[in-house]
């Protein structure tokens, strides 16, 4: 795989307007972890293999177990998540394939026994963020696998 075009070079304002709506993302109050975890699984529906690659690198850093990791894209069967991860991580599922049926409203309430309104719209955010990303990385081309999380403190 080769990549197509340095997309952050070509157009720099529109790689800005994703690091802002990241930033956004970052700052919501939302679990770092977490986060990770929706990342990742959004990336697997999509198949982006760089950004699969960047935060499962990332997740780890942080101290995600290779357990979860490796179970995530069957979260359903494996008693290794909490219920309001759980509850997330079907949120990033029916966010990211949004035209299959929508966000019932089952879901909806579901998710809403864990997270208030402001953090179920700041949810939204990180999948629409992560969504926008592997249409980046998977239009571009992105390589993965020289990606290399930031040391932690």
């Amino acid at each position: 795989m080769e990549m197509r075009l340095d997309y952050m070079k070509v157009q720099p304002e529109a790689f800005q307007t994703l690091l802002k709506l990241e930033g956004y993302v970052k700052k919501s109050g939302l679990d770092q972890t977490l986060l990770e975890l929706m990342k990742i699984r959004a990336s697997q529906i999509n198949g982006c293999a760089f950004c699969i690659d960047m935060h499962t690198k990332d997740a780890l850093a942080m101290g995600e177990t290779t357990q979860r990791l490796f179970l995530l894209n069957a979260w359903r069967e494996a008693p290794f998540y909490t219920e309001a991860e759980r509850a997330a991580l079907a949120l990033t599922e029916a966010v990211t394939k949004i035209s299959d049926a929508g966000v019932p409203q089952e879901l909806y309430e579901q998710v809403r026994k864990h997270y208030d309104e402001g953090q179920y719209v700041n949810l939204i955010m990180a999948i629409n963020a992560i969504n926008s990303w592997n249409r980046m990385a998977i239009s571009t081309g992105m390589v993965p696998g020289e990606y290399q999380p930031a040391v932690r403190k």
